[in-house]
């Protein structure tokens, strides 16, 4: 029996955010290759979670600091241990090391967060981008992860370029990996809602992530107004789950900016409207409301930064722009001219096809994990920066840990003392 054991940041929401749709692609991958997969986190399961069991997979409520980790990894003895973003592995790298040292340790990146922090930071300040990368605590974490595991499933052609170039980390323990679409989810585009059954503009995102946000207001303020001008019977509507007030109060009728919070069905709003609108200053990875606009035949118009690890901006289902002066310009053209609309369309389907068809990378996947089983040890005895920050991490990790724990159980004792 093939064991998988997947730490979760947090329940997936394929509903909520791209990074719960990627988590399902990696658990079917696994499922698909006969693994016995049970899925641990320490976060409450939200109304919105996937039923992982419903398609085989169990799940587990964990604890943070807690021996109990323990005694649930011996029971488990799994093949491979895969972490859900560098966080978690921090938080129990160690212990899987010493309970499983022979498992395969996987961290997920989902994206470089310290990418997109630094991203942020640039917004506001005239340090090079890259200087804020060298310097950051975030970057030293997270690369510090990706050498601590075995293998480091990396999103972005960016992101693996970037890693490899500036931080110089050795090909063997990262992996190319997108999104993983089959056939049945690029062929979406085909049947899509046609130009003149569609009206309006939309962006789309997930409100508990800094991006989605910025864009949100950078259209409200920057961006519709010059549309609306254009086009003054249009209206843009924007979706995403765990809209916070702030979010809703943009809400301007009269000037046709709509917020109506969470899409049950991404697809079903996609299909409603004519163009998405996802002027994004700051990120990194891949920016699922991309692919999803591909596959539900919505163009779109972005930014680099949006487009980035996706296509190139003269292939493109819409226009990739530099400014908010050409934002504005080639919304406007895009959304009244139809011949421009299908030709744009036609461009998502075929860059889905030649850039994210599951079966041209699950192989390589396949052979990859197969190499590990088989060369464990000789693979790790080529990563010596790896051993050493294990070794250090490990040491001042279980201390810290084991400090916290023993707070809590005094704790405890103190209050059933008391009581």
């Amino acid at each position: 029996m093939k064991n998988l054991l997947v730490i979760g940041y947090v329940w997936p929401e394929p509903t909520s955010s791209a990074a719960g749709s990627r988590m399902l692609q990696l658990l079917n991958f696994f499922l698909n290759e006969k693994y016995t997969i049970t899925f641990a986190t320490t976060t409450a399961q939200s109304q919105h979670a996937f039923d992982l069991e419903k398609i085989g997979v169990k799940t587990a409520k964990i604890e943070l600091n807690n021996a109990s980790f323990d005694d649930f990894l011996k029971k488990i003895d799994p093949e491979i241990v895969l972490f859900d973003r560098f966080m978690i592995e921090e938080q129990y790298g160690w212990r899987v090391d010493a309970i499983c040292p022979e498992a395969i340790k996987i961290l997920d990146t989902e994206d470089l967060h310290f990418l997109r922090n630094t991203r942020k930071k640039a917004l506001n300040t005239e340090a090079e981008l890259q200087d804020l990368m060298l310097n950051s605590d975030l970057a030293k974490r997270e690369i510090a992860s990706i050498y601590r595991c075995d293998l480091s499933l990396i999103i972005s052609e960016v992101e693996m370029e970037l890693l490899r170039s500036i931080f110089k980390i050795p090909a063997k323990i990262i992996e190319y990996l997108p999104y993983l679409l089959e056939t049945e989810e690029i062929e979406k585009a085909e049947v899509s809602v046609s130009f003149g059954e569609r009206q309006d503009f939309m962006f789309i995102g997930n409100f508990l992530h800094e991006p989605n946000w910025q864009t949100t207001l950078h259209l409200k303020q920057k961006i519709w107004p010059k549309i609306k001008q254009k086009l003054p019977e249009a209206k843009l509507h924007i979706y995403g789950a765990y809209a916070s007030d702030k979010v809703y109060q943009l809400q301007n009728k009269k000037e046709g900016f709509l917020v109506h919070g969470r899409a049950e069905s991404v697809d079903e709003v996609m299909q409603k409207h004519r163009i998405l609108l996802a002027p994004i200053q700051f990120g990194a990875g891949l920016k699922g409301k991309m692919i999803d606009a591909m596959q539900n035949g919505i163009p779109s118009i972005t930014t680099a930064i949006g487009a980035e690890g996706i296509s190139e901006e003269n292939h493109w289902n819409g226009f990739i722009c530099s400014s908010d002066a050409e934002i504005v310009e080639k919304a406007i053209q895009i959304y009244t001219d139809k011949n421009l609309w299908i030709a744009k369309q036609a461009l998502g389907k075929a860059i889905l096809k030649s850039r994210f068809s599951a079966e041209d990378f699950t192989t390589s996947f396949q052979q990859k994990l197969i190499d590990l089983k088989t060369n464990l040890s000789k693979h790790r005895s080529k990563n010596f920066t790896g051993s050493m920050l294990k070794f250090h991490n490990n040491r001042s990790t279980y201390f810290m840990s084991k400090f916290i724990e023993e707070k809590e159980k005094n704790k405890s004792n103190e209050y059933n003392t008391r009581t």
